[in-house]
């Protein structure tokens, strides 16, 4: 099994910046990628950045491109999203996702609030 804890949420104005982390534990034998999912009050859960270990490449929501950056360590199984210049609608649940050993595991989430 795979868990997976995220932290560094918070409240924060807009313009301004939140590191969220995550790591992964357990018994992981086959490392795909890690990345950020997010879902906002009312809205359904959408893609933010991922991390791919076996290409060593990124992607990011268009939305995102220029303030985020998603980094990551995959010898410790963690990976952080830099947000700078925050706006109103980031606000949402983040969500860590890890693809490993041919599944897909979770962790709770972590609330980001941005005020206007």
């Amino acid at each position: 099994q795979v868990q997976v804890v995220e932290s560094g949420g918070g409240l924060v104005q807009a313009g301004g910046s939140l590191r969220l982390s995550c790591a992964a534990s357990g018994s992981i034998f086959s490392r795909y990628g890690m990345g950020w999912y997010r879902q906002g009050p009312g809205k359904e859960r959408e893609f933010v950045a991922r991390l791919n270990w076996t290409i060593g490449s990124t992607d990011y929501l268009d939305s995102v491109k220029g303030r985020f950056t998603i980094s990551g360590d995959n010898t410790k199984d963690t990976v952080y999203l830099q947000m700078n210049s925050l706006k109103p609608e980031d606000t949402a649940v983040y969500y860590c996702h890890v693809r490993a050993n041919f599944h897909d595991y979770w962790g709770q989430g972590t609330q980001v609030t941005v005020s206007s």
